[in-house]
């Protein structure tokens, strides 16, 4: 790139190498601005003779044509490109969804001196319509083999970033208690509610049991012949582990282990097993209070039909001090 002051009438078509402002202190127009008939006359109009403009080299990209490039090439499912000022691109969600995020691939490429990628974090809930992530490239102008670089990475390993749609889910919720099942109703049902209403859903199957191993094992068998998107356990009691009453029941009806413990406050007693493609997750104490914990961060990919494997659980202790 290369800035030369040139005269206001030959200045269409020229991008503006530095803002302008009125004499005021009011922003005329911006860095990176395309000049056009109409900004000529309007400068002229202000009494500006010459003004400062960036021409492209060869072997260059404008800014925005960059971002859009990368922005189309590093995103799948309910997302949409939308072109910003200033060198910038959005992806906005179309639909409510969950955000899963390459974070390796994301370090790598905003390593690069030409273009930089903000995100909102992994597993995040996003509603219609709101920005998941933002693309800025250097002003400007970002060199081709810079972005042939970018895109090629982009090419090899697939999306750094998918908006996973969160289509009509299902809930089923088990309450427990060593006495009376319905005690953990009353309990847990208002903070339960509250917790899905924060992703746009509400319980569908409702059960509650003593905390005995055949009256787990039935209620368990009753949600999943309904294949719900999710089975939550919400407990009076904390579980000692996969051996507890709670472990045994997923076990017997055939649920596999997936995670026990988890680094996160609150909610470090967490189980996550699945039933085939069902997952089960029991988090006591969780229903306690509406604050965040492990449930809330969990919820959205399950919700979304993403099966959470115990080393991404591992994963969030990384800002797992929610408390």
């Amino acid at each position: 790139m290369r800035a030369q002051a040139v005269d206001v009438r030959e200045a269409t078509g020229r991008i503006l190498a530095c803002t302008i402002f009125r004499a005021s202190g009011k922003k005329l127009l911006a860095k990176g601005h395309v000049i056009s008939e109409e900004d000529v006359q309007l400068l002229a109009t202000e009494g500006l003779d010459k003004i400062w403009v960036t021409e492209l080299e060869e072997g260059e990209v404008p800014e925005d044509e960059a971002v859009l490039a990368v922005a189309s090439h590093m995103a799948c499912g309910a997302a949409e490109v939308k072109l910003a000022p200033g060198g910038r691109a959005n992806l906005l969600a179309t639909e409510d969804c969950c955000v899963l995020l390459d974070e390796d691939l994301l370090r790598q490429i905003n390593c690069t001196f030409s273009v930089v990628i903000a995100t909102v974090t992994n597993f995040g809930f996003a509603r219609a319509g709101q920005r998941i992530a933002t693309i800025k490239s250097a002003p400007f102008a970002v060199a081709q083999q810079e972005l042939e670089a970018i895109l090629s990475v982009l090419r090899e390993r697939g999306p750094l970033l998918q908006a996973r749609p969160i289509r009509t889910p299902v809930i089923g919720v088990l309450y427990s208690d060593p006495l009376h099942g319905d005690r953990a109703r009353q309990l847990f049902e208002s903070i339960v509610r509250q917790k899905l209403e924060r992703f746009g859903v509400t319980p569908g199957f409702t059960l509650c049991a003593v905390e005995e191993d055949a009256a787990l094992v039935r209620a368990l068998q009753h949600l999943l012949r309904v294949r719900p998107t999710v089975i939550l356990i919400a407990s009076t009691t904390a579980p000692a582990g996969p051996s507890d009453a709670i472990g045994r029941a997923v076990a017997q009806v055939g649920g596999q282990l997936e995670k026990f413990l988890a680094p996160v406050e609150p909610g470090n007693l967490l189980l996550l097993a699945y039933c085939d493609d069902i997952p089960v997750v029991s988090a006591p104490g969780c229903y306690r209070s509406a604050k965040p914990n492990v449930v809330d961060l969990l919820l959205p990919p399950l919700l979304a039909r993403y099966r959470v494997s115990g080393w991404e659980v591992a994963c969030l202790g990384h800002g797992g001090l929610l408390a």
